[in-house]
């Protein structure tokens, strides 16, 4: 079988174009698993949406979370479990999956604060 220049080059942007979806696919089904986790651990006190206000007004919404500090660096607190000052914190570890699919979620919604230069 032979391939003309055009038709090798199509097929190379074909792939090139149809690769990176498997990984999006995973990332988006993640972020929707970590809003579920998000509004079921959290919700009760926490504004877990792009927009919602906070049940509880102490609470920040997970919106802007990142303005506070990277939410990537909650994964150990996560892992241990977060104590806090206030008895309405539920304390219990997370699973390492449940961790991951959470911090995208987090990571996914709200604006990001300017990095430091």
């Amino acid at each position: 079988m032979k391939f003309s220049v055009t038709g090798a080059a199509t097929l190379v942007g074909l792939a090139f174009m149809l690769g990176p979806q498997p990984a999006l696919a995973r990332h988006d089904k993640s972020v929707r698993e970590g809003q579920a986790l998000a509004v079921q651990r959290c919700g009760a006190c926490h504004a877990t949406g792009k927009a919602d206000a906070s049940p509880l007004a102490a609470a920040p919404p997970f919106r802007s979370l990142a303005y506070r500090y990277p939410v990537e660096t909650l994964d150990e607190a996560l892992a241990e479990g977060i104590s806090v000052g206030h008895p309405d914190m539920p304390s219990e570890p997370w699973e390492p999956d449940d961790i991951k699919r959470f911090i995208a979620y987090l990571d996914s919604i709200g604006p990001k604060p300017a990095k430091a230069r």
